[in-house]
């Protein structure tokens, strides 16, 4: 299984690197589609926060996304790398706000207080129609995923990405978490509910 993920890591980042070279147009496109799948009325009437990631290497910019729900009154947070096989934590953010160098060279909010999202948008490597995600390996997103919904807390997950990251099957293992969408410049993947999970 591992060796089948590395494979696809090699094979997707390849296509994605293509993609970002129009990445702020798509980009652009990505964002207006998840701002219809957010609900920006539904979001300000639960008062919910959203957390976003900054992106590196050639993930797809959310900045475009973040700064509507700026905008809009949305409360937003970034995640936090804390330690390796740990779950992210999250400090509050919004466009301009004091930063400091974090894991892996994205910049984290300089603000330590800790929050708790009620939304995630995920950066990720490779989905596929079911939106099952493959991430860099290091499991930090299932953790987080896994640690904000105990207890059944509601929480909504929406990937981002180029179209060409999509595959035809992602491979899973038990600790993989589906996400509940992904978006990308060519449209909305929602996940289909698999019986054999």
């Amino acid at each position: 299984m591992i060796a089948t993920k590395a494979a696809l890591r090699r094979e997707v980042l390849a296509a994605r690197a293509e993609a970002h070279r129009d990445g702020a147009r798509r980009a652009k496109r990505a964002a207006d589609l998840a701002l219809d799948v957010l609900d920006i009325p539904s979001l300000l009437e639960n008062g919910s926060r959203v957390a976003g990631y900054r992106p590196i290497r050639t993930e797809i910019d959310p900045g475009a996304l973040l700064l509507a729900l700026h905008k809009a009154g949305v409360p937003l947070a970034m995640p936090v790398v804390i330690g390796a096989a740990r779950p992210l934590s999250f400090r509050p953010w919004h466009p301009g706000a004091a930063e400091v160098e974090g894991a892996f060279g994205a910049p984290i909010p300089a603000d330590e207080t800790d929050v708790t999202p009620d939304v995630l948008i995920v950066p990720l490597v490779a989905f596929d129609a079911g939106c099952a995600r493959l991430g860099y390996g290091g499991g930090f997103y299932d953790r987080t995923i896994e640690r904000l919904t105990e207890g059944a807390r509601p929480l909504m997950t929406v990937g981002m990405a180029y179209a060409a990251q999509q595959v035809g099957e992602v491979p899973r293992e038990d600790t993989d978490k589906l996400l509940d969408a992904v978006v990308t410049e060519a449209g909305v993947v929602r996940r289909r509910e698999d019986p054999a999970r």
